[in-house]
Formats: structure tokens, sequence, C-alpha cells
């Protein structure tokens, strides 16, 4: 049996030498347990609530909730296995501190890269290419474990870091084509675009990297990553409560001609036909007034497909969203001069919803980039006329 608390006594004296004070090493030891026991927490919520506790009208992508559950149950279990080292070893034991970093390494950065891609629903992306990766990584520190030596190590470290710049350039580009596929899918991209999330993911992949291969202070090293460690917490259970399902397939059935290996290019498409009958099923039964409008529903509603929609879009030089946004911004414009020259007293944010957004923040951004001017100033210049 080990006497913890002599366990205790011994780790406060180790702190006390680096310089680390009595209530430094308390404040370690509450943020050591609190991190350990918040991703625990989160795992099992992710795999057994059924329902949605922050968001409950959103229906989050089952492969995003399992893979962020893979990851704050590696989390934890970072936490135990450190936490055991110590405890059984009573000193930073070499071998065994090579094998738990080794662990860190493979399991987390593995759990971080299947929670980023499973973000991205514009297609389904394997996560093998990565564990296929991490095997020369393992293989290094393998032979660092049989041969310690400070080269394997630095080897091992570099290609560690890049491998992070590798994953962060694919990402960029898969980010970037995920953001064209909302817009030409999606007329409301609330809480689908998810590049902030994958920014500050990689952010905190770094500092996980440097804090497993290079020698810092105790005291940057230890609090500053389990402060992060609280940042990220909180950003991937509102990303994946808040991040509705988007399924590829459902904009590929029905006779689309997307996925049939047609050649677009010896497609003719009839621009004057789809535009005629945008007018008369879009336009003029104000189809886009309706939330959450699909291309794919939209395709349904002429009665054509979402392939000739989308040449259609792209030979007039917008997307989908553009389109969509425009019709409901004239339509903003319209009711509300309508409005005003009956000196009917106005509610921007109900007119907006009106007009067919559910959030004002993303009728207020789409309104500017359409105007040049923000809501309140364009109401202000239209009322001095």
């Amino acid at each position: 049996m080990h006497d913890y608390s002599e366990i205790l006594c011994t780790f406060v004296r180790e702190m006390e030498i680096f310089g680390q004070t009595p209530a430094q090493v308390i404040l370690f030891f509450v943020l050591y347990g609190v991190t350990g026991a918040v991703p625990f927490i989160a795992a099992l919520y992710l795999l057994l609530r059924r329902g949605n506790a922050f968001a409950p009208d959103i229906t989050p992508p089952l492969r995003l909730r399992r893979w962020a559950a893979s990851l704050f149950a590696a989390v934890t279990l970072s936490h135990v296995w450190w936490l055991l080292l110590y405890i059984f070893s009573r000193d930073i034991n070499p071998m065994a501190y090579v094998l738990v970093v080794m662990l860190d390494c493979v399991t987390l950065l593995t759990t971080i890269a299947g929670t980023l891609l499973s973000m991205l629903q514009d297609r389904r992306r394997p996560v093998w290419p990565v564990l296929v990766a991490m095997i020369p990584f393992v293989a290094l520190w393998g032979v660092l474990m049989v041969y310690p030596d400070d080269r394997f190590k630095q080897i091992a470290s570099a290609y560690v870091l890049f491998l992070f710049v590798l994953f962060t350039v694919y990402m960029v580009f898969a980010v970037r084509r995920y953001g064209r596929w909302l817009n030409d899918n999606y007329a409301d991209l609330e809480n689908k675009k998810v590049w902030l999330s994958q920014t500050v993911t990689l952010g905190c992949l770094l500092l996980f990297i440097l804090y497993a291969i290079a020698d810092i202070s105790f005291t940057l090293l230890i609090f500053l990553m389990h402060l992060t460690e609280f940042v990220l917490f909180g950003l991937l259970l509102w990303r994946v409560d808040t991040l509705s399902s988007l399924t590829p397939k459902s904009l590929t059935a029905n006779g689309d001609a997307f996925g049939k290996g047609l050649d677009v290019e010896a497609v003719n498409i009839d621009l004057a036909q789809i535009e005629r009958l945008l007018a008369e099923h879009c336009v003029a039964t104000q189809l886009y007034l309706q939330h959450d409008l699909t291309s794919q529903q939209l395709a349904h509603a002429i009665g054509t497909n979402r392939f000739y929609l989308s040449q259609y879009f792209s030979r007039q030089g917008i997307t989908y969203n553009t389109y969509i946004n425009n019709l409901r911004i004239n339509h903003f414009i319209s009711r509300y001069q309508e409005a005003a020259a009956a000196g009917r007293p106005i509610i921007a944010q109900q007119l907006a919803s009106d007009s067919g957004y559910r959030s004002y923040s993303t009728f207020s951004l789409a309104f500017k980039q359409r105007t040049g001017q923000s809501v309140t100033a364009w109401m202000h210049d239209t009322t001095q006329l």
C-alpha cells in the first residue's frame, strides 16, 4: 500500500525546490482534479444523454458526439495515468515518462483530429490517415524507451510539430471547402460555420504539443495548460450541442445529378427556364421566407434538381445563400418602406424574422454585406429622405 500523505508531502517539498509556494501547489491539485473530472462528466453526457440539454431544438451529428466524447475520455485518462505515474514511481521514471507521453500524444492527437473532421459535414472524412501518420512517432518513442537519447526525442518532437503543421494546412483548405458547400446549399448559416471552433481547437492542440515536448517552467507549463483545457471543454460542448446535423445524402436524393457521375460540361442547362421557375415558384410564392430552406428543397419546389440549380447560380456568379439573402433583404426593405409610409411603428427584429431570418445577427451581417451599411444606419438614412 502506498502512503499517499507521504507522497503528497514529498510532492510539495519537490515543488518548493522548484520555487513553487504551497498556495501554488494547492491550486495545482485543484486545477488537476477539476480538469480531470469535468471532461469525464462531459463524456458521459455526450454518450448517455439522448436529448440536447443546451439546444433542445437542434439534433447534433451523432459522429461528432461520439468523437467529442472520445476526446473528453482521453483527457480524463491522461489525468489518471499521469497521477498513477507519480504515485507508483514516487519520481519521474524515464521509461514510464516516455510511455505516458506517447499515450498522451497518440490518444489526444487522434481524438482531436476525429472531432475536428466530424464537424465538417460536406463529406465523411476518415481518421485512419492520422493513426497511420502516428506510427513513425510511436516507433521513435519506442526506440527512446530502449535507448534514452535526446536525439531521438528531438526527432520525435520535430515529427509531431510537422504533423501539426500538415494537419493545420489540410484543415484550412477543408474548412474553406466546407464554407463553400454551406453557401451552395443553405440559406441560414446560423451556427453552421465551424472556423472559430477549428481555430481555437488547433491552438489548444499546439499548446498541448508544446506542453508535451518542450521544457517550460512549472508555473507556465501547468497553469496555462489547465486553464486552456477549460476553454476547450466549453467550446467543444457548445459546438457539439449547437451544430445541426446536416446530411449530405439528403442533398443527393430524388434524382439529383450529384454523385451519379454526370459530366458537368456535357449538360446543357436552360438558364432562362431555371430563372422562370424560380420567379414562379420561389419569388411569387415567397418560398424564400421559409426558415432553413435548403437548395434541395428549393430545387424540388421548382421541379428540377440541385445540380441544375447549382449550375444556374454558378453561372450567375452567385451562391444559393446569396440568392436567398438578396430576396429576403429586398423583402425587408419593401416591408420597411411600406410601414414607414403608413406611419406604423417599426421593430427591425420582428421585421427581420418576418423576412425569413431566425437570427437578427445573421440578418444584420447579410444586410451589411448587401448594402454596405448597418441596419441602423440604413434606417436612419431612409428616414431622412
